[in-house]
């Protein structure tokens, strides 16, 4: 047996215990003093997002067919629920068949831990046009850093399919309703997209809240390797974990050439705030990272024009509750769409971003990843090939360069 095949069993057998913990009755037991504390720690457990990707048009959706889709959590938790999104379709879209396990690898899932989900205590949903719909919650604990397969099954799709086109993650489709099956058999067609999945959550006591990064390709995670999870908010996930005090869930709400003030590759961070980042359970924190995509080359934006997208962001952000840190704007001297107006404006921009004080908290992601020879290039050693991508040592660069205290507005509270 493989370490990889080993660890799924331990995963699976996890699983499997938690939930039989969770769904066994009761026996009868005399009252003690623990109660109270047991009581208490029950009253601290909450929804905490541990996966989330924005939801955009992918193509045409295709009657008849099973997803296998792949993601990781992030962070630990009881009674996992997922969300699925029919934000762009054109008419109601009904799921016939929707199950979530533990990936074993490949297509396969861990033997035992393929269970199905339930809508409101029915095994299908039909999600009208524009909205999305949770599953009830699934008994079991889940743990962090998994990769949790969710398999569904669209018997009448037809019109246009919602999901996140750009996954860097392989996940798998088959012709027909295979979403019970844990073996790989069926799933002959490797696909890079995610459809129709945009959330997953879990119930936890463990973590003190969730961060949203939100953003456009460079937090999508382009250039960096797929499969392996190494995008900017992977990172930081890691880090997360391995800092008492300091777990959070990530979810990763950047899509490629998304812009701040315009919509295009996908509606516009001021068009998606609500949707991708405010309504997702737990968020405590607003990472925004984005503008490169409105101010390059010929787009006529103005940084008074970001300073205004900025401000409503944070305004709308800081009024729902949470904390908001701003990132400045990465270089990219050398990029198809630089040019010396762009550039002008990004100096502009980030010095807003650094000093006007509106932000809850500051990450300096431009001085990370320059060159100390031309601040306006980004360093070789973090250069995707693109001028403007940073690769997984770029990555890496940036979640290091997160102070992890900004994210609970420690900042703020001490001014």
């Amino acid at each position: 047996m493989t370490a990889r095949f080993a660890r799924a069993g331990r995963l699976a057998a996890l699983l499997l215990i938690a939930a039989a913990v969770q769904v066994a009755p009761a026996a009868a037991q005399p009252a003690d003093t623990h109660a109270s504390t047991a009581e208490a720690a029950a009253e601290q457990r909450h929804d905490v997002v541990t996966w989330g990707a924005s939801a955009d048009r992918i193509g045409d959706a295709v009657n008849d067919r099973s997803y296998r889709l792949i993601v990781r959590t992030s962070v630990a938790g009881d009674d996992l629920r997922i969300r699925l999104s029919n934000a762009f379709g054109d008419r109601p879209l009904t799921f016939d068949s929707v199950y979530a396990g533990i990936r074993k690898e490949g297509a396969a899932v861990a033997r035992g831990t393929n269970r199905r989900l339930s809508f409101g205590g029915s095994p299908s949903v039909t999600v009208p046009v524009g909205a999305t719909a949770y599953s009830d919650p699934l008994p079991g604990r889940l743990p962090a850093a998994t990769d949790l397969a969710v398999s569904l099954h669209t018997s009448e799709a037809s019109g246009t399919a919602t999901g996140h086109s750009m996954a860097m993650q392989t996940s798998y489709a088959a012709e027909g309703d295979h979403t019970g099956e844990e073996g790989a058999a069926s799933w002959t067609q490797p696909i890079g997209s995610w459809f129709y999945l945009d959330a997953v959550s879990v119930r936890t006591s463990s973590a003190t809240g969730a961060v949203v990064a939100l953003g456009d390709s460079i937090t999508d995670g382009w250039q960096s390797t797929s499969d392996l999870n190494r995008r900017w908010p992977d990172y930081l996930a890691r880090r997360l974990r391995a800092t008492t005090g300091q777990v959070k869930g990530v979810a990763n709400e950047g899509i490629s050439g998304n812009k701040v003030l315009a919509d295009g590759a996908g509606q516009s961070a001021l068009n998606r705030l609500n949707r991708d980042v405010l309504s997702l359970p737990g968020v405590r924190t607003v990472f925004l990272f984005e503008g490169v995509n409105d101010i390059k080359a010929h787009t006529g934006v103005t940084a008074q024009d970001m300073i205004k997208g900025y401000r409503e962001i944070i305004a709308r952000a800081q009024e729902a509750g949470k904390c908001v840190v701003g990132a400045t704007v990465a270089p990219f001297k050398g990029w198809y769409e630089w040019d010396a107006a762009a550039e002008s404006v990004r100096q502009d921009v980030n010095q807003f971003i650094r000093d006007s004080g509106e932000f809850d908290a500051v990450t300096d992601f431009d001085r990370i990843l320059r060159s100390p020879y031309d601040h306006e290039r980004i360093l070789p050693a973090f250069d995707g090939g693109d001028r403007l991508h940073p690769n997984d040592k770029g990555m890496q660069a940036m979640a290091d360069a997160i102070d992890l205290k900004s994210l609970d507005c420690s900042a703020r509270a001490a001014r």
